[in-house]
């Protein structure tokens, strides 16, 4: 077995290399089915890229976690699948074996890799991800045991520290950028556009300082309304939107959309609309939303989910101390997980072991059958019996030690001795 993960983050890539190799939901079975698919002419004889595979697509990263022998075929894989050639991703890419990969995966899913130090919701991505590749049939023993002590090792940390306490989420965040912008949230109309998770979170922050006007647009206007229902505020269809964005003030986008769905020329008639009045826009989205060149417009101010990390980790000095408690939780466990995987390395001496054994003890109980089928004496059969079979499991070892060198023959002695325990006696 061999742990692998790699990919790219918000520390190692900008928001524009990390929408190039996110993962939409909708194809993420294809891609792990991709990933684990058959090849031809692999150099290592498994005829696959990797035996199993789970992939955590994220606004803040996208990585794979892999048991495989060609990681290196792995990271090329996850620019190719994105039609990108592998050198214009491998600047921002890391590539974490064993140890480092656990490490990695304890720390993600604990909150110590994320842009909000502490912060919860990529844990439950995680579990996201491994529930997908349950169901696509890519996670096998290795995944499974990672994944099973990931959750652990997190429920762990954020039990025994304070690594949670006093975060600043990236919601809160976009509220104080906005309030830089604008006195007061109150005189002000808001407009969400999509209506997953990561918008009911910044609504919910939003609606707390009680805006004159707030609206969810979305593809699906049942959704919208869900959730528009939810904090008292208004719902439309995603294709309104061009004759609605002028009436808000702040837009807050996050949808899975794979290109733009605010242009350029769309912000402007809006900006004229409103007579140059400012808008205040954030797109939290993973790939954008909205086109970059929206952001050089006079009268806008448009933050992506890197612009937010900056206010955020203003906000994490006084979890700090927390980091060294946590990080002292998951190097042991890390440890303990490396053990795990050190003694699976045995297994298949140990299951041929006792495939010699079986072998062995069959052989004599078939002699024994016949021998008391025959009718003679079942005592004198099962003392001939234990004395074959003694004398077979323990041929192998004595012959070992007759037949060593002077200079091994000590050390097989203590492996011998070890191994039956013979000190005990």
């Amino acid at each position: 077995m061999q742990l692998f993960a790699c990919g790219v983050n918000h520390h190692t890539a900008p928001v524009a290399i990390r929408e190039r190799v996110a993962f939409p939901p909708d194809i993420l079975p294809k891609a792990l089915s991709d990933v684990t698919g058959a090849r031809v002419g692999s150099p290592h004889g498994t005829g696959q890229l990797a035996r199993e595979a789970a992939i955590l697509s994220t606004c803040n990263r996208t990585e794979i976690y892999c048991n495989t022998q060609e990681p290196e075929s792995v990271a090329e894989w996850l620019a190719n699948f994105h039609g990108l050639p592998p050198r214009e991703v491998k600047p921002y890419l890391y590539l974490l074996p064993q140890h480092e990969a656990a490490n990695h995966a304890f720390r993600v899913a604990s909150g110590l890799d994320s842009m909000v130090l502490g912060e919860t919701q990529i844990l439950g991505q995680m579990k996201q991800a491994a529930e997908k590749a349950h169901d696509a049939g890519t996670m096998g023993l290795l995944l499974n045991k990672l994944f099973q002590r990931t959750f652990s090792v997190a429920k762990e940390v954020r039990t025994a520290t304070e690594i949670g306490s006093s975060t600043v989420s990236m919601s809160a965040a976009a509220v104080t950028l906005a309030e830089r912008i604008f006195p007061s949230i109150a005189d002000q109309a808001v407009l969400f556009i999509g209506a997953g998770e990561m918008i009911d979170l910044v609504a919910t922050h939003f609606a707390a300082r009680k805006p004159r006007r707030l609206m969810v647009v979305n593809r699906t206007i049942e959704r919208a309304r869900d959730l528009a229902n939810k904090f008292g505020g208004e719902a439309a269809a995603l294709n309104n939107l061009p004759d609605l964005l002028a009436e808000f003030d702040i837009i807050i986008t996050s949808t899975a959309s794979p290109l733009p769905i605010v242009g350029l020329g769309l912000v402007e008639r809006a900006i004229k609309q409103r007579k140059h009045r400012p808008m205040f826009m954030v797109d939290l989205a993973v790939p954008r939303d909205i086109e970059t060149e929206v952001g050089q417009l006079n009268d806008v101010f448009l933050y992506t989910i890197d612009s937010l990390g900056e206010v955020v980790r203003a906000g994490q000095d006084s979890r700090l101390s927390a980091v060294t408690e946590a990080e002292t939780i998951i190097q042991a466990r890390v440890h303990e997980f490396m053990h795990w995987m050190d003694t699976r390395q045995t297994v298949p001496v140990i299951r041929s072991l006792r495939d010699h054994g079986e072998r062995l003890r069959r052989h004599e109980l078939e002699k024994a059958h016949k021998a008391l089928s025959k009718g003679e004496n079942p005592a004198a059969i099962m003392e001939a019996m234990s004395r074959a079979l003694m004398n077979k499991l323990l041929h192998d070892p004595s012959h070992a030690l007759n037949q060593a060198g002077e200079s091994e023959r000590d050390e097989l002695a203590r492996l011998v001795s070890r191994l039956y325990n013979l000190h005990n006696e």
